[in-house]
């Protein structure tokens, strides 16, 4: 049954009846609940393409994603991805992630936008000048950025405090008397590599050690890029005593490249990963850099970007959540060093 039939059986006028249907204040209460009791009865389901028109709104929101092979398998992503759909599912909403190629990725948002195919966007990866956020801004589109940018103007944001989480991991490894510290790091173009690389330096200059270039490497995000840069860094001479690696995805391809080496990780190296292992190294209790509850933070999101679909300023809702660094067994003592305070 299409709206006309529908509103031939009632007679009402299609105006009408589009009107009760999609809850505008001016039909009253008795003619709504009418016209929903026979859309109900006839099993009535709107156009959403007609509905889109008619109201303004599509209820629904949306990830453009440049998905790499390994997110599909990433428990972080599915995990956060699943937050944000169980509460906007909540809300009478529904979730679309949209895959595109990098290169393809700003004309998806402007088809997007100006096709009012989503009511709103999260913005994830953020870039250190992203031209997504930039354009959204310009156009007034509701988004919430999932990472913060460079940006001159208030948007709505959800992060993680990335320089407060590399400086735990620096501050750990140091009390373990290591002095000699890589950093295995992700694209700078990224805003969160940016800034973890940032805090490194910033964090062994505070420690009175002078960072090496040669232990700072960038890496793409994936198993494979991890084995190869965890390759380069054992090949110096001296190598490092420890590495941090600062994403989850290059840290499954950094441990195997010291388990391949026939190093004792934790003994003749130390490690810390940021985001959590468990899932793909269940063997070996990995010192982590947590980001807490990503199903949590999937949800907030989500809430985030239904409050700017209600009109609350992008200022107001910008959101820093802490990470914390999780012990396990891939960080010792430097090895023949001493530790600070220790007396040796």
């Amino acid at each position: 049954m299409n709206l006309k039939a529908l509103a031939d059986t009632l007679g009402m006028s299609k105006t009408t009846v589009s009107r009760a249907l999609n809850g505008y204040p001016e039909v009253s209460e008795r003619t709504r609940e009418r016209v929903l009791a026979a859309a109900a009865a006839a099993g009535y389901q709107a156009n959403p393409a007609a509905r889109t028109l008619a109201v303004g709104r599509s209820n629904v929101l949306g990830i453009i994603y440049p998905l790499l092979p390994a997110d599909l398998g990433d428990p972080m992503f599915l995990e956060t991805v699943g937050g944000m759909s169980a509460a906007l599912e909540a809300a009478g909403m529904n979730l679309i992630i949209v895959p595109v190629s990098p290169a393809n990725e700003l004309p998806t948002y402007r088809q997007l936008v100006r096709g009012r195919r989503v009511d709103g966007l999260v913005v994830s990866r953020t870039l250190v000048d992203d031209e997504r956020i930039a354009w959204l801004s310009e156009a007034g589109f509701p988004f919430v950025a999932h990472g913060r940018t460079q940006l001159d103007q208030p948007y709505a944001w959800f992060d993680y405090d990335n320089a407060a989480g590399i400086a735990l991991a620096v501050q750990a490894l140091r009390a373990q008397g290591h002095r000699r510290i890589a950093l295995l790091g992700s694209p700078l173009t990224l805003n969160f590599a940016r800034q973890r690389r940032d805090s490194f330096i910033a964090s062994l200059q505070a420690a009175g050690l002078v960072p090496d270039p040669r232990c700072l490497i960038e890496s793409a995000i994936d198993r494979r890029s991890g084995y190869q840069a965890m390759q380069e860094l054992l090949a110096l001479v001296p190598r490092p005593t420890a590495v941090i690696v600062d994403n989850h995805l290059s840290g499954v391809g950094a441990v195997r490249a010291l388990l391949d080496a026939g190093l004792r990780i934790g003994v003749d190296i130390s490690l810390v990963v940021w985001g959590s292992m468990a899932d793909t190294l269940a063997e070996l209790d990995v010192t982590t850099i947590d980001q807490p509850d990503a199903r949590a933070a999937g949800a907030t999101m989500a809430r985030m970007l239904l409050a700017r679909l209600g009109g609350t300023p992008a200022a107001a809702l910008q959101e820093l959540w802490q990470p914390r660094l999780l012990a396990g067994s891939t960080v010792g003592p430097a090895p023949g060093g001493f530790r600070p305070g220790s007396g040796g």
